[in-house]
């Protein structure tokens, strides 16, 4: 039996299961399984790793794409310069870590810039942000980050995006997990009311479909972009890492 399976907590938001079960059974791959391991604790990594030793790859989603790092024995040049893992490799010498989020990020948000796409607003600190910023350094888009607490270089509050602010910064990046279902109420706190056709709206959930973040951009006529393609590609790229010969 070839196991497969994605680490976080919780995960009843996840799609992977159902992707990969669907892709094993359509290419005929009996013998390959896909399944979610929530895990409270990133210290319970190592049991389930004893517990299963017929895993062959390990998607890794919130909280842990940083936090799994210590647990690795190696990482991609990629993976350390962003320092967040979302695959892991399983090799002889041991675990190694990917980060596929850039390039999942990477082809889906491009083919939607305009020319007067210039700069960006990154919400959120995490793992998933740092792939976003890694990609956006390697367009040379200048971005700056947007937390609760507004703490740290390049880092403001929300409560400091004004008009002023988004009259030039026309990228809005949502790298948090506010929106995703079961909170398909929530959305970050911004002052919508200035954002205008003249905006890129990317939200790295993808269920719903529609988030509130992405519905304030769209009737306002902003470009709007879910994060259901980045999951598809990056999923793509961990099958490719995962059966490398």
């Amino acid at each position: 039996m070839n196991l497969y399976g994605l680490i976080g907590y919780p995960l009843g938001h996840s799609f992977s299961k159902e992707y990969f079960t669907q892709k094993f059974e359509k290419e005929g791959l009996g013998d390959c399984f896909f399944e979610l391991f929530p895990l409270e604790s990133i210290e319970q990594f190592p049991r389930l790793l004893k517990n299963h030793p017929s895993l062959r790859g390990i998607a890794v989603t919130i909280p842990y794409k940083e936090a799994v790092i210590p647990f690795l024995h190696s990482l991609t040049p990629q993976a350390k310069s962003i320092g967040a893992v979302n695959c892991i490799e399983m090799l002889p010498e041991g675990l190694r870590g990917h980060n596929t989020d850039v390039v999942g990020f990477e082809q889906s948000f491009v083919p939607y810039l305009q020319h007067h796409h210039t700069r960006a607003l990154v919400l959120g600190t995490g793992g998933a942000s740092k792939a976003v910023q890694f990609v956006l350094q390697k367009l040379d888009i200048p971005f700056l980050l947007v937390s609760r607490k507004g703490e740290g270089e390049n880092v403001i509050s929300y409560g400091q995006v004004n008009e002023s602010l988004l009259n030039d910064y026309t990228i809005i990046i949502n790298c948090t997990p506010v929106g995703m279902s079961p909170l398909e109420g929530a959305k970050p706190s911004l002052p919508y009311e200035s954002i205008s056709f003249v905006h890129y709206l990317y939200d790295l959930v993808y269920k719903p479909a529609h988030t509130q973040f992405l519905l304030e951009g769209e009737k306002r006529g902003a470009t709007v972009k879910n994060g259901y393609d980045m999951l598809l590609i990056q999923a793509e790229e961990n099958w490719k890492i995962w059966n490398e010969m």
